[in-house]
């Protein structure tokens, strides 16, 4: 079985401290109810490498163990909460990708 992750890729906020709040005291505890979620990772974005502003502010990885594990953890209530949480906080923000590790 191959892990599933759903990555969240987040622009530049307007008020970076305000956002940091509001993703630790309240997002995150959120998300972390998730059922069949196993890890989430969240990365701040501190440099392109290429040059120039990243495209990115803040990348955040959820992991599960399969996509049938993904597919109950999307249906579930608590991810219809984070998602009305994101949409609040970070509308316009960011945008997410489902993925299969290989």
């Amino acid at each position: 079985m191959a892990t599933v992750k759903l990555m969240v890729f987040y622009r530049r906020p307007e008020d970076e401290a305000a956002f940091w709040t509001h993703y630790r005291e309240v997002h995150l505890p959120l998300v972390t109810k998730i059922p069949g979620l196993q890890k989430v990772l969240v990365n701040r974005v501190d440099q392109n490498p290429m040059g120039g502003e990243p495209a990115y502010f803040m990348i955040a990885e959820l992991h599960f163990a399969d996509q049938a594990a993904f597919d109950a953890a999307m249906a579930s209530p608590e991810n219809r909460a984070a998602g009305r949480d994101a949409m609040q906080f970070a509308k316009g923000l960011f945008t997410m990708l489902a993925m299969t590790e290989t």
